[in-house]
C-alpha cells in the first residue's frame, strides 16, 4: 500500500505549525496505517494527532495539537491509499471507453469503489461490493452513497453492465436501504435498450423493491466520436420527450405513494425535447444537482436573484467530471480543492465581455442575456465552444478542454474580457492537461454559478 503524499500545507494551519511539508509521505496516523482519506479524516479529527511521516527517505514523528474536529490543513495526493477498486463491468455506454488516446493516465481509471461514491458522488454498480464493505459503510456512517441502477430487470441490467453479477448485485442496494443508508440512484438511458417500457418497468421496480431510495436520476448517455459501440447513439427529440413524459408520470405516482417525486430527468432531456425546465420546488431541494439535474434552473434563479438583490445560495460544489482523479479533499469529505481557479487576471474596466460556455450552457444562458446585459455597463455576449475534442453529442460545459477553448479564442481579437467557468478546470488544468496560460488570450476564471457571473459583470 503506497503512503499518502502531502501536496499542499495551508499557511498558518496546525500542520504548518507542526512542521509538515509538501512532499511528506504519511505512513500512519495515531498508529493506524490508514487505507483512505475517510480513515485519515477520522484520525485527523482528534485533538492530538501523531503522524509518522517519511521525508527524504527518513522517517520522523510529527505531533499536532489542535481543537477536536479542526482540520489539519493538509491536502493529499489521492483519496485512497491502498488501491482504487476498479470496475469489472463493460457497459457499452461507459464514457471511459470513449476517451481519445494519450490523455493523462488517471483519466482512464474505471472505478467502482464505494469510497469514491461517498467522497465524490461517483456512481457504483455494487457488482464488487461485499459483506465487509456493507459492515464498514454502516458502522462508519458512510452516507450518502450513489448507485447505478440502469434497470431493475435482472436480465436487462446484466446486459447493460455486460456482467452476470449485474443481475444480482442490486441485493446490496436493498441491504444498504434496510440499514438506513441514504442512497441516490441513477439510470443511464440507452435508446432502444432501457427506455420506453423497460424504463417504466425499472421505475415500477424501484417503487416495489427500493421505495426508500432517496432519489433517482434519469440521464441520457453521452456518445463521443470515439465510441466503438454501434448500438450506442444519442436520443432523438421524440425519444427525449418520451423519457420526460415517463419520468413526470412516475413523479405523480411516487408522490401519491411515497409523498415525494423521487425520480427526476436530467436537464439535457428538457433541452433535447425543447421543453421548459420544471419549477424550482419540483426538484425538491435539488438532491441530484451534481448529476446535471436542476443545474439549469438553479443557475437561472441565481442570476435573477443576484440581479434583483435577492441572492440564491449556490447549490453544492461544482466539481466537474473526473473530479476525484487529481487529489483528495483538503478538508472534510467534499471540500473544494486548492488550485481549481487557475490563473485569474485583473478585469479591465469598461470592456466588452464574452462568456465562454459549452453548447448546452449556451442554450441555458441565451434567455438570460437581457438580464445579464442590464447589470453590465458594457456589451455582453456568449462564446459557444463546440466540443470537438470528444465530439459526438458531448455538449456539457464541464467537459470542455483547453484545445477547444483555445480554438475559439484564436478567432477572437484582444480587447474583450473573456470569462471562463471554473468547472472546466481541476487543479488549474483542463481535461486535456493544458492550463489557462496556454490559451491565446487571458481569461478570467469565475465560479460556475449565476451569482458569481453577475458579480463579474458588475
Amino acid at each position: 500500500m503506497a503512503p499518502a503524499r502531502v501536496v499542499a500545507v495551508a499557511p498558518g494551519s496546525p500542520a504548518d505549525s507542526a512542521g509538515l511539508l509538501a512532499g511528506d509521505e504519511v505512513l500512519s496516523l495515531n498508529g493506524e496505517t490508514v487505507r483512505d482519506v475517510i480513515r485519515y479524516q477520522l484520525q485527523a479529527d482528534e485533538p492530538f494527532v501523531e503522524l509518522d511521516v517519511r521525508r527524504g527517505g527518513l522517517e520522523r514523528l510529527v505531533v499536532v495539537e489542535k481543537p477536536a474536529g479542526a482540520p489539519l490543513g493538509i491536502e493529499l495526493d489521492s483519496a485512497v491509499f491502498d488501491q482504487v477498486r476498479t470496475c469489472d463491468n463493460h457497459c457499452p455506454f461507459c464514457f471511459i471507453y470513449q476517451l481519445p488516446k494519450d490523455m493523462r493516465p488517471s483519466l482512464y481509471v474505471k472505478d467502482d469503489d464505494y469510497r469514491l461514491s461517498f467522497l465524490y458522488g461517483n456512481f457504483t454498480t455494487l457488482t464488487r461490493f461485499t459483506e465487509a464493505d456493507l459492515e464498514r459503510v454502516v458502522t462508519e456512517g458512510l452516507s450518502p452513497l450513489y448507485v447505478s441502477i440502469h434497470a431493475t430487470d435482472p436480465h436487462v441490467r446484466a446486459q447493460l453492465l455486460r456482467n452476470r453479477r449485474g443481475a444480482t448485485s442490486l441485493r446490496w442496494l436493498a441491504a444498504l436501504l434496510d440499514a438506513g443508508v441514504e442512497v441516490h440512484g441513477q439510470v443511464v438511458v440507452c435508446p432502444g435498450i432501457n427506455d420506453g417500457s423497460v424504463l417504466d418497468d425499472t421505475l415500477l421496480g424501484v417503487l416495489d423493491r427500493f421505495p426508500r431510495l432517496a432519489t433517482l436520476g434519469v440521464v441520457p448517455l453521452g456518445v463521443s466520436s470515439y465510441t466503438t459501440e454501434a448500438d450506442m447513439r444519442p436520443h432523438t427529440r421524440a425519444e427525449a420527450g418520451a423519457v420526460v413524459d415517463i419520468v413526470e408520470r412516475w413523479q405523480d405516482r411516487f408522490a401519491s405513494a411515497r409523498g415525494r417525486r423521487l425520480v427526476f430527468a436530467a436537464d439535457e432531456y428538457y433541452l433535447l425535447a425543447a421543453r421548459p425546465f420544471p419549477q424550482p420546488e419540483e426538484y425538491e431541494g435539488f438532491p441530484q444537482h451534481e448529476n446535471g439535474i436542476g443545474m439549469a434552473r438553479t443557475f437561472e434563479d441565481e442570476v435573477r436573484g443576484a440581479v434583483t438583490g435577492e441572492p440564491v445560495s449556490p447549490t453544492g460544489p461544482r466539481a466537474g467530471f473526473f473530479a476525484w482523479v487529481d487529489s483528495a479533499p483538503a478538508t472534510g469529505y467534499r471540500a473544494p480543492r486548492n488550485g481549481d481557479n487557475g490563473t485569474d487576471v485583473a478585469p479591465p474596466r469598461h470592456t466588452p465581455v464574452a462568456v465562454l460556455t459549452g453548447s448546452y450552457g449556451a442554450e441555458v444562458l441565451t434567455p438570460l442575456l437581457p438580464e445579464l446585459r442590464r447589470v453590465s455597463s458594457t456589451p455582453v455576449r456568449l462564446l459557444d465552444v463546440p466540443n470537438r475534442f470528444f465530439g459526438g453529442n458531448i455538449g456539457v460545459t464541464g467537459l470542455l478542454t483547453g484545445a477547444d477553448v483555445a480554438a475559439v479564442l484564436a478567432d477572437e481579437s484582444a480587447g474583450e474580457r473573456f470569462l471562463l467557468p471554473d468547472v472546466v478546470l481541476s487543479r488549474g488544468r483542463f481535461l486535456d492537461g493544458t492550463t489557462v496560460a496556454d490559451l491565446p488570450h487571458p481569461v478570467e476564471v469565475v465560479p460556475t454559478n449565476g451569482a458569481a457571473l453577475v458579480a463579474a459583470l458588475r
